[in-house]
């Protein structure tokens, strides 16, 4: 048995070089597999590091947030440094001439002075920004090269051990590189030893993803005093514009968005926009806005603006419609939310309203106002949906919902009566089978009542009712369309 386990252990080693050498541990195997094959090699990381100049109190935060366009992996070195990890994004902005085009631009266009640098590992990339030194390095096996030549003073390290570094001779980074690495940790700490493995790539450094703010406040100070309501216009477009990059970033939009225009002496006038569905496209809010301003009396001229909003919600694009608008029902639906908008913002949040049902069998009580209708809109939960597509449903489809009109009167009309028979302007005809309603006994307001669709000597098709207590009175309660 043990000669023929060997021959068989021997024709395996044959037939299978590869694996027999790797006999010895399964796992050990998989790795070695694993660390030849191309396809599970780890991407080589390539960071861009931005140095402002002259950085200010949120103007570091604010180039963060605009840099996330060029990639997810955007973090913040305090106060004056910005990385961005980029190698999977050079394909979609030129490669890097591209790519540093268009963070320049980027820093232009908010008046920064930057100085931009491209390495392998985070940190040689800030070292190299902050030396002012507009380099490109793409491989590991370049970087030490690159950096031998600057100064101490680029890593930042604490001014007692630069000061102790250069009275032994040791002012640039390569110097410091080629000193024993028991000796300096001994003699100058293990936190700048550390920080030579991150810089050179021994080992790796995880940076912290910068993470914008979940709410959005801006202030706009005026030149001078304003009262023209297109002045204030234009002034407001700039915090919207802001507000607009700002939802972008985070694929967000805003149903609520509060501007507030501040005076001299008097206090703060609100200006509150409330949407039908999440939105966050800025000439569409500063044409909501340009209504809502219309409506407003200045009390005193505006010397500041201050935009606010402060509920974020998930926003998905709409897909292209299959059908143009008007066309089979095509586009009715941001139609509808557009319309709601639009009627808020010429007619005042008073004059809109919404309709919901409530589980109630009396026909004053089974419905109520509500904040105008955002016709079960896709960021309401499941349940929430639920319940409104079978409140529907349930409308529709029940024989009883059909013979009952949508104008209610406030309070049912008395009608006269002749032979006991209801009159209106002559005999009413009724068309219907009673539908009788005994409900409300609990709360001290029940009713008995039979219901009856009624016509009368115009054809006006009527919803009435009769008093199933003593007296039997006709009362009118609804009129069909």
């Amino acid at each position: 048995m043990r000669a023929r386990s060997t021959r068989a252990a021997a024709a395996s080693a044959t037939l299978f070089p590869a694996i027999a050498k790797e006999a010895p541990g399964e796992h050990t195997a998989l790795a070695r597999v694993r660390a030849r094959s191309p396809s599970v090699q780890p991407v080589a990381e390539l960071w861009a590091a931005l140095h402002l100049s002259h950085p200010g109190g949120t103007q570091l935060a604010h180039l963060a947030r605009r840099a996330q366009r060029f990639t997810p992996r955007v973090s913040l070195e305090r106060p004056d440094g910005l990385l961005l990890e980029v190698r999977g994004s050079l394909h979609l902005f030129g490669e890097v001439a591209g790519l540093r085009e268009a963070l320049l631009k980027m820093c232009g266009e908010l008046r920064l002075e930057a100085s931009l640098a491209f390495a392998p590992t985070p940190l040689a990339a800030l070292v190299m920004a902050r030396a002012c030194k507009a380099a490109q390095v793409m491989e590991r096996a370049e970087l030490v090269g690159k950096l031998a030549e600057l100064a101490l003073g680029t890593l930042r390290w604490p001014p007692e051990i630069v000061e102790r570094l250069k009275r032994t001779g040791v002012r640039t980074i390569g110097a410091a590189l080629r000193l024993p690495r028991a000796g300096f940790a001994r003699r100058f700490g293990t936190a700048q030893l550390a920080s030579l493995d991150r810089l050179t790539g021994r080992t790796r450094e995880i940076r912290t993803a910068f993470r914008p703010g979940e709410s959005f406040r801006r202030r706009h100070e005026l030149s001078c005093e304003v009262e023209s309501h297109a002045c204030l216009l234009s002034a407001l477009m700039r915090l919207l514009e802001e507000l607009e990059d700002f939802l972008k970033v985070r694929q967000c939009g805003v149903m609520t968005v509060e501007c507030h225009l501040l005076h001299r002496q008097a206090g703060m006038t609100p200006c509150v926009l409330r949407l039908a569905a999440p939105g966050a496209d800025a000439r569409h809010l500063g044409s909501l806005f340009a209504e809502e301003l219309q409506r407003l009396v200045l009390p005193q001229p505006v010397r500041a603006l201050e935009l606010r909003a402060a509920t974020l919600l998930p926003l998905t694009p709409a897909a292209p419609m299959l059908w143009q608008p008007g066309e089979h029902g095509g586009g009715a639906g941001s139609e509808a939310h557009a319309l709601i908008e639009r009627l808020q913002a010429r007619l005042g949040e008073a004059a809109v309203h919404g309709l919901t049902l409530l589980d109630d069998h009396r026909p004053e009580s089974c419905w109520s106002m509500t904040a105008p209708p955002a016709a079960c809109p896709a960021y309401l939960t499941r349940t929430a949906r639920t319940t409104c597509m079978a409140r529907t449903t349930r409308g529709a489809t029940s024989p009883v919902s059909l013979r009952r009109p949508l104008w209610l009167l406030p309070v049912p009309q008395p009608l006269a009566m002749r032979a006991g028979w209801p009159w209106r302007r002559g005999l009413l005809q009724l068309v219907s089978e009673p539908e009788r309603i005994e409900t409300g006994w609990w709360d001290g307001e029940d009713i008995a009542r039979d219901y009856y669709t009624a016509l009368d000597i115009h054809g006006v098709r009527l919803w009435v009712f009769r008093e199933r207590t003593a007296a039997h009175r006709w009362f009118l309660h609804g009129i069909f369309g």
